[in-house]
């Protein structure tokens, strides 16, 4: 299994001035705008750690999901929530590719279940295209997830030179109610 972003997300579930007020960066002066590169960098490393680690996309894209097997009764995407199935697509060696029309989408908050039955040939694959994420904008993310990817920026940031090799408390906080459950 491989996924592969089509589309990555425009934005960062945080505001970018929102982050330098809350690092108390360049106040009382006028705002140039020189370290929004390297606050926003903070943002998407902070962003992809929180995504990873709770199996959510926090900022609307669209995904590739590349599977080189089917299971049957269910096949699980790996992320969430997803809010579209564009398409399903069997590929064999050669690289030919046709859609296949029966699959359909069991949404659930932590792991959604693609239903329908799909015939993977010899040396070919199935790709899905699907749509994940809260929203287009940093509002349609849960707050207490902004806040876990604001505190973890402010952590990278702060530690920039290395020698942190563990998440803060804080944030493992937050994140808790997010997590997938295994049984």
């Amino acid at each position: 299994m491989m996924m592969t972003e089509r589309n990555g997300p425009a934005r960062v579930p945080v505001e970018i001035r929102d982050f330098a007020d809350h690092l108390h960066l360049g106040t009382g002066f006028e705002d140039d705008g020189a370290q929004d590169a390297m606050l926003e960098m903070y943002l998407r490393a902070a962003t992809s750690a929180v995504e990873e680690r709770i199996g959510k996309a926090l900022i609307t894209r669209g995904l590739r999901l590349i599977l080189t097997n089917w299971r049957e009764g269910g096949q699980g995407v790996p992320v969430a929530p997803v809010v579209a199935l564009e398409e399903v697509r069997v590929v064999d060696a050669a690289g030919n590719a046709r859609t296949v029309p029966n699959v359909t989408l069991r949404v659930d908050a932590h792991r959604p279940v693609l239903l329908g039955s799909v015939s993977v040939p010899e040396g070919g694959q199935v790709e899905v295209d699907f749509t994940a994420g809260y929203g287009p904008d940093p509002a349609d993310v849960p707050p207490d997830l902004r806040h876990a990817v604001m505190l973890l920026a402010a952590s990278y940031y702060e530690n920039r030179s290395g020698g942190q090799d563990h998440w803060p408390f804080g944030v493992l906080a937050l994140l808790d109610a997010h997590r997938p459950v295994r049984l």
